[in-house]
């Protein structure tokens, strides 16, 4: 009994994984971001943060989770996403491709 105990005190044990992101999010603040399901009007959001991966929005209800939504930001093409998470008025998306470094870029930048 007691041995078990010997050798698992000495053990490594990797460190818990808090942020799980693929890529770090960059704070950005944009008013001019709209989110739309297939079914709805465009409904107006705030981009919060972005990655190329994904984002964050602040927006008055009508998304839930798993929805497959269009979002534009700052006049930009739609951008084909999924509502992974909501919480209040803030929604998390991850889109279905890479974003453009150029527009990934541009957003980022207008926060300088």
């Amino acid at each position: 009994m007691l041995m078990g105990y010997m050798t698992s005190q000495y053990r490594k044990v990797a460190p818990a994984r808090l942020e799980q992101r693929e890529a770090q999010r960059h704070p950005v603040l944009l008013g001019k971001a709209t989110v739309r399901n297939h079914t709805k009007l465009p409904l107006e959001a705030s981009l919060v943060d972005l990655s190329v991966y994904g984002c964050r929005v602040l927006i008055d209800g009508g998304i839930n989770v798993g929805d497959r939504i269009w979002l534009r930001l700052a006049g930009s093409q739609p951008i084909t996403a999924t509502a992974v998470w909501a919480e209040g008025n803030r929604l998390g998306c991850k889109f279905d491709e890479m974003l453009d470094r150029a527009l990934f870029r541009q957003l980022t930048l207008q926060n300088c």
